[in-house]
């Protein structure tokens, strides 16, 4: 029987080990109505994060304020009521099923 030749793929493929991942864009201005929201998002939680509870501030976790309601999704963007408290690891599970909701993967 004879052997079949293979052809080479006509795709090139991506080396993962090498490719940089693309900076993450954002349209939030960092400026003081910002800085003054996070305070008050992180003040109301009393420094935690308000999923799992791992104390944050001086010694303890990163914490971020987060959009309850995403930007993307029409939430209020400096709304103290809009923001709740999460550590990093909270907040990219968040992040990461919203993400998939809004695609319509979940």
């Amino acid at each position: 029987m004879a052997k079949l030749a293979t052809l080479r793929p006509s795709i090139p493929m991506l080396d993962t080990r090498i490719a940089r991942v693309p900076p993450k864009e954002t349209d939030l201005d960092r400026g003081p109505e910002h800085k003054a929201w996070r305070l008050a998002v992180l003040n109301k939680a009393g420094w935690k994060c308000e999923d799992c509870g791992k104390q944050g501030g001086r010694g303890g976790v990163k914490l971020y304020a987060d959009h309850i309601v995403e930007r993307k999704d029409g939430g209020a963007l400096y709304d103290p009521r809009n923001g709740r408290c999460r550590c990093a690891s909270c907040h990219t599970k968040k992040t990461v099923r919203e993400r998939a909701r809004r695609l319509g993967l979940a």
